[in-house]
C-alpha cells in the first residue's frame, strides 16, 4: 500500500493528507495533480475498459480549495460505486456523499473560520462546482497567495478594458441577472461573463493603464 501523504501535504492542509491518501488506496484511484485549467478545478472519470477510477485536481489551487475540490471528486467516485450511471452527476446521491466525506475534515478543524462558515453554508445544498457558490468562491480566493494582485469581473470598474487568460480583450458592461455583459473589442460581439471570472485589467474607465 502506497502512502501519498507526503506528496499531498504540498497541496492541502497537512492533517487532511493521510485521509485522502487512504481514500486513494482504498478505491484504487489514479489520482493526478493537473496543470491549471480555466474551465474546471478538478475532474472525475469512472472506470472504463479495465481502467481505474481517475481523479485530477489543478495544482495551483490554494490548500483549502484543493482539498474541497478533491472531496468533490471523491463524492463522484463514491456515487458511481453505488449507482453507476443511474443517477444525476450532482443529484441527491452525490450531495449526500459530499456531505458525508466533508464531515471528518470539519471535525478536524483544519479550515479557517471564514472558510468553514462558507462551507457549512454551501453544504446546505452543494452545487455542481464550488465556483458556482459565489460566497464560498470569494472566501476561498482570499486565501490565494496572489489574491491582492488578481482581478475578477465584479471587482473592476464599469467600462474597464480587460483581457481573459486566453488573451481576448473586452470592455465591461452592465450586470444582467447573474452575469456581466461584455463587448469583445476585436469582434464587437457581446458575451455574458461570470462575475468571478479572473481577468487581467488593462485600463479602467478613465483610461489609466495597469
Amino acid at each position: 500500500m502506497s502512502d501519498f501523504s507526503k506528496q499531498l501535504r504540498r497541496y492541502m492542509p497537512e492533517a487532511a493528507a493521510p485521509i485522502i491518501s487512504t481514500w486513494i488506496n482504498d478505491t484504487g484511484c489514479q489520482f493526478r495533480i493537473s496543470r491549471s485549467r480555466t474551465t474546471k478545478l478538478g475532474d472525475y472519470r469512472a472506470p472504463f475498459r479495465g481502467q481505474p477510477h481517475k481523479i485530477s485536481v489543478n495544482h495551483d489551487l490554494n490548500p483549502y480549495a484543493f482539498l474541497i475540490t478533491t472531496i468533490h471528486e471523491f463524492a463522484h467516485l463514491k456515487t458511481w460505486q453505488q449507482h453507476k450511471h443511474q443517477v444525476k452527476p450532482h443529484g441527491i446521491e452525490w450531495k449526500r456523499h459530499y456531505k458525508q466525506l466533508m464531515d471528518p475534515f470539519l471535525k478536524l478543524a483544519i479550515f479557517p473560520a471564514d472558510v468553514r462558515q462558507a462551507i457549512e453554508q454551501y453544504m446546505a445544498n452543494p452545487a455542481a462546482s464550488s465556483c458556482t457558490d459565489l460566497h464560498l468562491y470569494r472566501t476561498l480566493r482570499k486565501h490565494d497567495k496572489n489574491a491582492a494582485e488578481t482581478h475578477t469581473i465584479e471587482s473592476i470598474p464599469a467600462n474597464s478594458i480587460f483581457a481573459l487568460p486566453n488573451g481576448r480583450q473586452f470592455q465591461k458592461g452592465e450586470k444582467r441577472r447573474k452575469r456581466y455583459t461584455c463587448v469583445e473589442l476585436h469582434t464587437q460581439r457581446t458575451y455574458l461573463i461570470h462575475p468571478i471570472a479572473e481577468v487581467i485589467l488593462i485600463a479602467e474607465a478613465a483610461g489609466i493603464k495597469k
